[in-house]
Parts: structure tokens; sequence; C-alpha cells
């Protein structure tokens, strides 16, 4: 192998060594072969089962938060549409209008909280 000497345009020298590395002579790639990183990342199997631990576990707060939200969203849909009624009249006139209310919201209200109880299970 020539290499060129930039204070010399044209003109070529031989490498020390005749090109060639320090080694055998012969170029391979088996030190690269195998463990990819150098063994970095551990055994390549439980490097695999704390991952999948890791998704798992990814999931089932994903989970808590879809249930958390659903609870929520039940609670806030029951008090909005309580606050909205215009409560008038006497006392039972008014457990009247808030039970019509309920009669339409709760069993929305229990659907969304059963359907986050399942995500939990």
């Amino acid at each position: 192998m020539y290499v060129r000497d930039p204070d010399r345009a044209g003109e070529s020298e031989p490498l020390a060594g005749g090109g060639r590395g320090a080694g055998s002579g012969t170029a391979t790639i088996g030190g690269m072969e195998g463990s990819g990183f150098g063994n970095l990342f551990g055994d390549p199997d439980d490097l695999q089962r704390r991952l999948g631990e890791f998704a798992e576990q990814m999931q089932g707060a994903q989970r808590l938060a879809w249930a958390d939200n659903a609870i929520k969203l039940a609670v806030d849909l029951t008090v909005a549409s309580i606050n909205r009624v215009n409560i008038q009249g006497t006392t039972e006139q008014q457990a009247e209008q808030i039970r019509s209310v309920m009669a339409v919201v709760f069993p929305e209200a229990v659907t969304l909280v059963r359907e986050a109880r399942e995500g939990l299970q």
C-alpha cells in the first residue's frame, strides 16, 4: 500500500509495514462478532426479560391512569349535570328534579366506573 506525501505532489511512498496492521497480516472481524456491544447490556435473554417486565409495568400504569380519568369523568359529569339544573319549587319538587337528572346521568357514570374497574383487572 502506498501513501501520498502532501509535500511531494505526484510521488508515493510505501506505507511502513507493507500496509498491513501489526497483527498476522490478515484483517478479520472476529473481535466484532458475538456480544455486539462488548457485553454492555449483559445477557440478551435477561435484557429481553427485563424489557418485558418494564413494558408490563408501563401497561399497568396506563390502565390505572385510564381508570382514574374515567372515574373523575364520571364524577365531573354528575356534578356538572346537577349544577346545570334550575331547581325551583318546594323541597319535594326540587328532590324530584334532581332525581330525574340522576336517572339520566347516573347510568352513564356507572358505565364509566364499571369500565374503569374492568380495565384494572
